[in-house]
């Protein structure tokens, strides 16, 4: 049995090809379940921001549960943990599909999450395990076009589905995608991989790790009422807590101290934070602005939406095979301004904003964070020693997860203090479309202080 060796040439590929599969499976659902919010906020008649919770619950389940099961993959094997990850995302696709309330479709949700972490926690460690450096950019690209690719099938897919046999269906969908991937790893990919064997799990600073991140963000959607800022002070006290107790234990569930004295892992993952905190909200903002004020059809809105993640996974291979080439943080800098220049286009929209224009505003996101999230992959995954791996992916995949709550929570902030928690109705329009605009400007700012992380992460070689 392998411990954290790398396989020959045939084993890798396979692993590549499985995780690549995988890594379709999470995305496909995110970007799908955008489209499908209008129709879940009509059966059930919820609110804007309790509609944001069936996309966010999802997102702060994952995080929670990122760390600790990484750190579960480098000591107990990181395929185990993966097939787990997968029986769990099916089944839980499954539950949500037959949701009678929007409480079990959270609670659905949640469960997925928990299965999305399992999965998200080990895909790049796995990979990272399998090439060496001088091909390991060029197998991330891979992977993150497969991840693009499963952005791009989702309004897609998800509009057709929606349209033609409900918004039940693309969790449905879900169901047999899942069970081919646990076939094929059980199948074509043998061996385990460990990186911390004999070590322990710390379940204390996970518990922590937890309550900060639940209480923290739940607290952010309860906003500007006392509560709220209550558990977002809670959540501040709990994540700080949790850093004290992470830097004194031998064997941490997060290893802070690859942030405290490794400059390209700390800034390479803070330039992930920002980017994804200013950019995730995108879907969710445009899918209800293309249903609610320009009146598409589901199917309708995930064509225009398709623009984006469609030239991110045609550039990201590409991007990757750069970022073996010459410094990733060159290429993710000029990716994250090319973000800024997209959002800032986009906090101009209007009733009467053309289509052409919300397209060439995707394309150009689209080409951004290409050449941003391969290059930058690749430098965190480089920085590190291969006993790490696993914590590194699970640490990347957080920060990303941290970074998508973080966009929502924020959203959800701008159209609780510009329109209230209402339903989104033809009286609501004027204060929608200011709150849509609001946050597309918040975004452009704070996606060119990304730029600045990205640079100072200093040179990976």
């Amino acid at each position: 049995m392998k411990k954290d060796n790398t396989p020959n040439g045939s084993a890798g590929k396979r692993i590549l090809s499985v995780v690549s599969i995988g890594s379709f499976l999470t995305p496909f659902m995110s970007s799908s379940v955008n489209i499908v919010l209008p129709a879940i906020g009509s059966e059930f008649s919820a609110g804007n921001i309790l509609l944001s919770w069936v996309a966010s619950s999802f997102l702060l389940s994952a995080a929670v549960f990122l760390v600790p099961c990484g750190r579960i993959a480098d000591i107990w094997g990181r395929r185990k943990v993966y097939l787990w990850g997968l029986a769990l995302y099916t089944l839980a696709s499954l539950s949500a599909s037959l949701s009678g309330s929007i409480a079990v479709l959270i609670l659905s949700r949640i469960l997925q999450g928990a299965g999305g972490a399992m999965i998200l926690g080990t895909g790049i460690a796995l990979v990272t395990s399998a090439f060496p450096p001088g091909t390991r950019g060029r197998a991330l690209g891979i992977v993150i076009s497969a991840t693009y690719l499963g952005l791009s099938m989702g309004p897609v897919l998800g509009g057709l589905l929606s349209q033609r046999l409900g918004w039940r269906s693309i969790f449905t969908a879900n169901v047999p995608l899942g069970t081919i991937v646990f076939a094929l790893m059980m199948w074509k990919v043998k061996g385990e991989w460990k990186g911390a064997v004999g070590e322990t799990l710390d379940r204390t600073g996970s518990l922590l790790y937890g309550l900060a991140l639940a209480a923290f963000m739940y607290g952010l959607s309860l906003l500007p009422y006392p509560l709220g800022a209550a558990l977002v002070l809670l959540g501040l006290a709990a994540g700080f807590l949790f850093v004290r107790l992470e830097l004194r234990l031998e064997h941490p569930v997060f290893e802070l101290r690859l942030l405290r004295g490794n400059a390209v892992f700390a800034f390479s993952n803070l330039a992930a934070l920002i980017n994804y905190s200013a950019t995730f909200a995108l879907g969710f903002l445009l899918s209800l602005y293309l249903q609610y004020i320009k009146a598409l059809t589901p199917q309708q809105t995930g064509l225009v939406l398709v623009s984006q993640p469609l030239i991110m996974a045609v550039f990201s291979p590409l991007a990757g095979r750069l970022s073996d080439r010459t410094e990733p943080r060159t290429i993710a800098s000029l990716g994250m301004g090319l973000g800024v220049l997209g959002l800032a286009t986009l906090s101009f929209l209007n009733a009467r904003t053309s289509l052409a224009f919300i397209v060439g505003s995707l394309i150009l996101l689209g080409l951004g964070f290409a050449l941003f999230t391969s290059p930058n992959t690749n430098a965190v995954m480089s920085s590190v020693g291969k006993q790490h791996f696993g914590i590194a992916s699970a640490t990347l995949s957080t920060v990303r997860l941290i970074g998508q709550m973080l966009s929502l929570g924020i959203t959800q902030l701008i159209f609780s203090l510009l329109m209230g928690r209402a339903q989104i109705t033809p009286g609501s329009y004027p204060g929608f479309l200011l709150a849509v605009r609001t946050a597309f400007l918040v975004f452009s700012f704070l996606c060119a202080a990304g730029v600045y992380a990205s640079l100072a992460r200093g040179s990976r070689r």
